[in-house]
């Protein structure tokens, strides 16, 4: 039913509870697993505005090194499940590239945690994931703290 899901994650605590889930998900017949993580060109242009030139490219160099690492990490954790993992880094606004590779890579599912690194509740109802629920085709499970 759900054989290709969609898995976009910022790293937070609340993203990392939706690996179980995942994996559990193979015994109904999940195949492939899309790791998703967007670099925020919005918070890109305003580290770029703060650090001069080669600050900057050491930054994002450093943080780019970091976020491959985590990813691996979750590639590997899935492949031990026996699912076929693929992972994408995008640049650009959240929310756009989650929906555009939903599209472009024809997903069954998002799975998305409640809430991202900001953690507020209060701002829940403007987050990434409550505005994934609303303009995605496909059904988004939606992991809680």
């Amino acid at each position: 039913m759900f054989k290709k899901i969609l898995f976009p994650t910022d790293f937070s605590d609340v993203s990392e509870r939706a690996i179980p889930y995942i994996k559990q998900l193979k015994d109904g017949g999940t195949k492939e697993v899309l790791v998703l993580h967007v670099l925020d060109a919005r918070l890109l242009e305003a580290a770029h505005g703060y650090l001069s030139g080669k600050s900057f490219d050491s930054f994002h160099s450093l943080r780019h090194e970091g976020i491959l690492e985590k990813l691996r990490e979750i590639e590997e954790e899935l492949k031990e499940s026996g699912m076929e993992v693929k992972t994408i880094i995008k640049n650009g606004i959240p929310l756009r590239e989650i929906l555009n590779v939903e599209r472009e890579e024809d997903v069954s599912m998002i799975i998305i945690g409640s809430h991202g690194m900001s953690n507020l509740e209060e701002v829940f109802l403007g987050s990434v994931s409550e505005k994934v629920i609303r303009k995605s085709k496909r059904p988004v499970l939606v992991i809680k703290r």
